[in-house]
């Protein structure tokens, strides 16, 4: 039994709220929640009251180091530990940390991606304290370290990291929410805040097993392998009993992860063998970001100590299910009203509902190609329109009901008659709107889930800033577009319940593209789609080039995300990432069948001839020895590929980064997919005694 409720560990490794109203002065803390707030800048007074006291309290939880946790553009984070010991004049050892070293410090930016904006003889880059999301202890054995929740920017103010973009973003749709809220009457509320919360799915293998494959210590997923007899296909895994092995390994996390303020609401099986899901409590976008990587390192540590080595690749396994992170987002103001509920009885409440969510649409059918390319990664091409995962072609799904009733309002009007359990809009040609009055959609990559929406794209590793920083910009945008037309037509005299009306069906006319409510998986729907004029772009370069659209591009400058610099770097950046993981995929999987498949079927090639020895000489003509001649066959096959694939890949390292993408998808991955098959075939025929790796069946079944 544990020692403390999870209520009573909560947040004790996080300097929140809480724990500085108690350590710093009264005055001073005002300040600084000021600041987090954004109502007036932090000055080097506060700042070093605030890091006097933030240093005793992480002493307190045995930190030895302090460092400055930032998000660099791996999807991954980063940090550079700075110890608190330091010595006087007179060499008397002593705990230091100043308000300076509190705001800001300086890594080596040369080594970490920025698309071409830094040298490798540039290397100055900086770290600035973001105080919108609080600082923790991460501890680790007998010490701990104090992380300080970060920017990352360039010599020359350039931001090479994933939350910047994503505060301005954050910043744009929250000014734009306030604005339309006041257009709307609501005169009380003082602040917008943009909510998420994410879904995390992974797998779990046991370690010891996947130390023997090296495409899963170098690439994440496997390169090799069939299917075991038994996978997902009975359906029995998904929200099945929990294996008793995973199960205390998911109770350490939450527990871990309840020390460090993040609340773990759900956890059950998926639908993959030895696939899960976490799925946190809502919280604050930039709070949700920095949480979400918190918990992915948390889970592969804890992981490590029950066992198991954590997959969080998007398709680790070919043939099951791959994993997403599934991230649903909506809007709350400062009266704790969430602006994608639907009121139930407020004729104000319900018009402001459909422009909030028209806003959305209007931002997605212009710029869907900005959310194609916000999920584009090397993992993610594998995973999407697969197995529960949403196909690429962005669209979004509202429900019959909603969809209706956008198309009666454009169409004028019709009278309906009241239904139980609906939400009135108090005008009698109106139908009401029911909060959950339809199926889940779970083809489509966004969808209207009751009093948020769901964007199923996103793949499992991605860092949160990339995907909300694409999802906040479009809907900025259209927020905007709303309040100027809704402004308008106040300005001209139109009462609100009509100027609204006239707004929403604005909305509804112009998003009829991007709205489905079939099987985005059919062939008819791709098509459809096509006709439509939405974006389609099967492979991760073709989706990358979508973020250098001139609408997008556009967009991201207008609103003051990124400038036109830093999404060609962002774009650069990405695709580099491509490129590199591909090469790390080419070499591995060429390094696994010349070190391991091959001598196994050699093995097996001398086994049988060995048998065929000893058989009459007529025996060479029947099965046995054709048995032989396929075995002599798949390793000549072999041998060949591999061989194309080593030239290929150095062919492909001497093109320009663009042209080197393009080789990538219509060279390197045919040709990697046609050794697949080779080396499953040769699996399928092989003794187990020679196969030199663990086969699907033993990772798929935990111990």
């Amino acid at each position: 039994m544990k020692d403390k409720r999870p209520s009573e560990m909560f947040g004790e490794l996080v300097f929140s709220r809480r724990v500085m109203a108690g350590r710093i002065p009264k005055d001073v803390n005002e300040k600084l929640q000021a600041a987090i707030e954004g109502r007036e800048k932090l000055d080097n007074s506060v700042a070093g009251i605030v890091a006097a006291a933030m240093k005793e309290w992480a002493l307190s939880k045995g930190a030895t180091h302090y460092t400055h946790w930032f998000h660099p553009r791996t999807d991954l984070t980063a940090e550079k530990h700075m110890a608190f010991l330091n010595v006087d004049n007179e060499g008397l050892p002593l705990e230091s940390f100043s308000g300076g070293e509190l705001i800001q410090s300086e890594p080596d930016a040369s080594s970490l991606p920025s698309g071409g904006m830094r040298s490798t003889f540039e290397a100055r880059g900086y770290t600035a304290w973001d105080p919108t999301s609080p600082a923790f202890v991460v501890g680790n054995g007998d010490g701990a370290t104090l992380c300080i929740p970060s920017v990352f920017f360039s010599y020359d103010g350039t931001p090479l990291d994933m939350k910047t973009p994503l505060l301005r973003a954050i910043n744009a749709i929250e000014e734009r929410a306030l604005r339309l809220l006041r257009l709307f009457g609501n005169r009380g509320v003082k602040w917008v805040h943009a909510t998420v919360g994410a879904e995390q799915e992974f797998f779990l293998v046991d370690e010891e097993l996947a130390r023997k494959r090296p495409d899963l210590l170098f690439c994440g997923r496997t390169l090799l392998g069939n299917l075991p007899p038994k996978g997902q296909q009975m359906e029995d895994h998904y929200f099945g009993s929990i294996h008793p092995r995973v199960l205390a390994c998911m109770e350490e996390m939450e527990d871990e992860l309840a020390r460090l303020g993040i609340v773990i609401r759900t956890r059950h099986n998926e639908v993959g063998p030895g696939q899960f899901e976490f799925a946190p409590q809502f919280s604050e976008a930039n709070l949700a970001a920095d949480q979400n990587q918190i918990m992915m390192d948390i889970m592969r540590k804890t992981a490590r100590k029950h066992g198991f080595r954590l997959l969080l690749h998007e398709k680790p396994f070919a043939g099951l299910n791959g994993s997403g992170k599934h991230t649903n987002f909506s809007l709350q103001d400062s009266e704790g009203r969430n602006l994608l509920n639907p009121s139930v009885s407020n004729q104000k409440r319900g018009l402001q509902f459909l422009a909030f969510l028209g806003a959305l649409l209007l931002g997605a059918s212009k710029h869907g190609g900005l959310l194609r390319a916000c999920i584009a990664s090397p993992g993610n091409m594998h995973r999407l329109g697969g197995n529960e995962a949403p196909p690429a072609i962005m669209s979004v799904y509202l429900g019959d009901f909603l969809n209706r009733l956008l198309e009666d309002i454009e169409e004028g009007l019709p009278e309906f008659g009241n239904v139980k359990g609906e939400i009135d809009l108090g005008l009698s040609r109106l139908p009401a709107i029911r909060s959950d009055n339809s199926d889940r959609n779970r083809t489509a990559p966004i969808a209207f889930t009751g009093n948020k929406f769901e964007f199923r794209a996103p793949g499992a590793p991605q860092s949160l800033g990339g995907p909300l920083t694409a999802l906040f910009s479009l809907w900025a945008w259209g927020i905007e577009e709303v309040a100027n037309r809704l402004e308008a037509n106040l300005n001209a005299g139109k009462e609100l319940p009509d100027a609204a009306l006239d707004v929403i069906r604005h909305a509804a006319a112009t998003s009829r593209n991007v709205r489905f409510e079939g099987n985005c998986y059919t062939q008819e729907w791709a098509e459809e789609a096509q006709r439509r004029g939405l974006p389609v772009a099967h492979s991760t370069p073709e989706a990358l080039r979508l973020f250098l659209t001139p609408e997008n591009r556009s967009l991201l400058a207008d609103l003051g995300v990124m400038s036109e610099r830093e999404i060609h770097a962002y774009y650069e950046t990405r695709l580099h990432q491509f490129n590199t993981t591909m090469n790390i995929d080419m070499g591995v999987l060429a390094s696994m069948v010349r070190e391991g498949v091959l001598p196994a079927l050699a093995k097996q090639i001398a086994l049988e001839g060995n048998a065929l020895s000893h058989l009459p000489a007529a025996a060479a003509e029947g099965p046995c020895g054709v048995v032989l001649e396929k075995l002599g066959r798949l390793k000549a096959d072999l041998h060949e590929a591999v061989q194309r694939l080593e030239a290929l890949q150095a062919d492909l390292d001497t093109l320009p980064l663009e042209e080197e993408a393009e080789g990538m998808v219509r060279k390197a991955l045919p040709l990697l997919e046609g050794i697949r098959g080779l080396c499953n075939e040769v699996e399928r025929n092989v003794a187990l005694e020679f196969w030199p790796y663990p086969r699907y069946r033993e990772l798929a079944t935990l111990k």
